[in-house]
């Protein structure tokens, strides 16, 4: 094999692919305010509107997927069911892929579901996934060159980073002949990059509350607003239950949009005692994929309807994974508890679920917190998150998302002031708790090693340490805790 031909080899290998779409994010965020120029349809006229700046991620994808030789009614083929919402969007999602998985094993319809999700808890071929199975490197970097040797050729606006994912799982899904795609949204609905799809079979809207303010506006109203942008013409409407002012938004939203919206009220087929759906919040985005779950089967029935059964339910929970939400991981006598929480709505849901656990035992109770965001301020977030863990941890951790010294400082850390940011956060929870012995790391393998040490020297049996903020904390985290295998060959 000639140089060339070997280099050309070695440039089509998985870490390669993975090369080509990190330099395909941006520095930050545009300011420059949004037009209708720039593909902007329409606005709400709302208190506490969004204020969208420069070009809408919708913008460009219908023509991209084009040059890919990639039609409508190709992605229509896929039968999709698009979730959109605050809270709880990848649960519902792996939710529903699990119920329809295993009524496919049942069945034979579906016969193979496709996942798209972001962002990644560990590796980027977790966000797009075939039978819940998370692409293979030979795969995902067979189908991402596909993508990237046509798009990289062409003229004017190339996809950026979230962009050309969607682009590549909706390919990698087209190219496995998969005939049920899941599909989360990155933020929002209405302007968001996935919101190309022109004949979903059934759209979700998970439980809102306030985040991305920015782009999506202050009010529960406006995110409503964005969120309903997935709502299409004969599609179900899937939603979960919400306040009087953005339900009623999410109903106007759907009668707009030629649809009426269905709210999922708790399911009286759920298992009592699961521990796959604890804490409760789980329940709600169970009950959404089950309702999505019964009107994709209803909608795609044919002349031989087969309805989610019972037994469909219950083997789909005790199979749903979701790695990152509300999991434990016991390592000797220590126990750690992860969630990638970052808004209020999730911390609040994980340190309920954390107390509801390690609250009663005599060990040390810890918190290990990272969030570098341009989208949410960090004082609040912290503030918030105190209260809700009332005071019961020991120990607070502030964090980074490095996860070793000799990690390369990551683009977030480059554009904060890390001391300063933790400083903020030192002082935001002393204010509330002043009693809580706190300390600062700069790695997360070093917030890890902090916390085994004051389980050793506590005198009892170990410790209870509650990881979260972030999935960019969450993953590496868990990594760290039970190392994954690695994949040979790429």
């Amino acid at each position: 094999m000639g140089e060339d031909q070997e280099m050309t080899v070695l440039d089509r290998s998985y870490k390669r692919a993975i090369e080509l779409a990190q330099a395909r994010l941006r520095e930050q965020r545009p300011n420059v305010p949004g037009t209708p120029n720039h593909g902007i349809r329409s606005m709400p006229q709302l208190n506490g509107g969004a204020h969208l700046t420069g070009m809408p991620s919708i913008y460009g994808m219908t023509e991209w997927l084009g040059e890919l030789g990639h039609s409508a009614e190709d992605i229509n083929r896929l039968n999709v069911i698009h979730v959109a919402g605050t809270k709880g969007k990848g649960s519902t999602c792996a939710f529903i892929e699990s119920f329809l998985r295993i009524h496919g094993k049942r069945t034979g319809f579906p016969r193979k579901t496709g996942l798209y999700t972001s962002p990644h808890l560990i590796y980027p071929e977790e966000r797009i996934r075939i039978n819940f199975q998370p692409l293979s490197r030979k795969l995902f970097a067979k189908y991402f060159f596909e993508v990237e040797d046509v798009l990289s050729k062409g003229e004017g606006r190339r996809p950026r980073y979230l962009q050309l994912y969607f682009i590549f799982a909706l390919h990698a899904f087209i190219r496995e002949g998969v005939d049920a795609a899941i599909i989360e949204t990155h933020h929002g609905g209405e302007y968001d990059s996935t919101n190309i799809v022109q004949k979903p079979i059934v759209t979700c809207v998970t439980t809102l509350g306030l985040d991305h303010v920015q782009q999506l506006g202050s009010s529960l109203e406006s995110i409503a607003w964005h969120k309903a942008g997935i709502f299409k013409p004969g599609a179900r409407a899937i939603a979960a239950p919400a306040a009087p002012g953005p339900a009623s938004m999410l109903q106007k939203r759907a009668v707009e949009r030629g649809a009426a919206v269905e709210f999922a009220e708790k399911d009286p087929a759920l298992p009592e005692g699961a521990i796959q759906i604890k804490p409760d919040v789980l329940r709600t985005n169970c009950s959404v994929a089950i309702s999505a779950a019964r009107a994709f089967l209803e909608e795609t029935a044919g002349e031989k309807p087969s309805p989610l059964s019972d037994t469909d339910i219950v083997e789909g929970i005790k199979q749903w994974s979701w790695p990152g939400r509300f999991q434990i991981e016991v390592e000797g006598q220590d126990t750690w508890y992860l969630d990638g929480a970052h808004n209020e709505i999730g911390l609040n849901a994980a340190a309920e679920w954390f107390l509801s656990h390690a609250q009663s035992s005599a060990s040390p109770k810890i918190l290990i917190f990272a969030q570098i965001s341009h989208v949410r301020e960090g004082g609040p977030v912290v503030e918030g998150l105190a209260r809700a863990l009332q005071g019961k941890v020991d120990h607070v951790i502030f964090a980074t998302y490095r996860r070793h010294e000799d990690s390369p400082v990551g683009r977030s850390e480059k554009e904060f002031n890390i001391d300063e940011l933790q400083k903020l956060y030192v002082e935001t929870w002393k204010q509330i708790h002043p009693a809580t012995e706190i300390m600062v790391e700069r790695t997360i393998e070093g917030a890890l090693k902090a916390a085994r040490r004051i389980g050793k020297e506590s005198g009892n049996a170990g410790m209870h340490t509650l990881i979260t903020g972030s999935q960019h904390l969450v993953g590496p985290a868990l990594a760290l805790i039970r190392p994954p295998p690695a994949e040979e060959g790429v």
